[in-house]
């Protein structure tokens, strides 16, 4: 595993088939402001896409809320398992870096993605 904090170009889902594959096929947990959708893909590797509700502000606001969902992923990354597409669907709200890690540590406990490593 490698063990910087890049967000690596491999580590994103880019392609709307990919996507939309993962919000058919893919399992759904929620929790208060966001949703995540998982589904294994086979690699040795998670990629993630970050989505919006369609009343999620302007581009500067989902933009922003991007950032900061990329930057919560990275830090919690190493804590997670892999081989699986993920697309985290955020909702108008608290926009907050730790707001955001406190979501994505309930979801991934919630969809049985936690694992703890040394």
């Amino acid at each position: 595993m490698d063990l910087s904090f890049r967000f690596r170009r491999t580590e994103r889902l880019k392609r709307r088939d990919e996507i939309r594959a993962v919000f058919n096929r893919g399992k759904g947990v929620t929790c208060p402001g966001a949703k995540l959708f998982c589904l294994e893909n086979g690699l040795p590797h998670n990629r993630i896409a970050f989505t919006f509700g369609r009343k999620f502000g302007n581009a500067v606001q989902r933009n922003r809320a991007r950032r900061v969902g990329r930057e919560a992923y990275r830090h919690i990354r190493q804590s997670i398992k892999g081989g699986y597409d993920l697309v985290l669907l955020v909702y108008p709200g608290k926009d907050t870096f730790i707001s955001r890690f406190e979501q994505l540590k309930t979801l991934f406990f919630k969809a049985g993605l936690f694992c703890l490593r040394v």
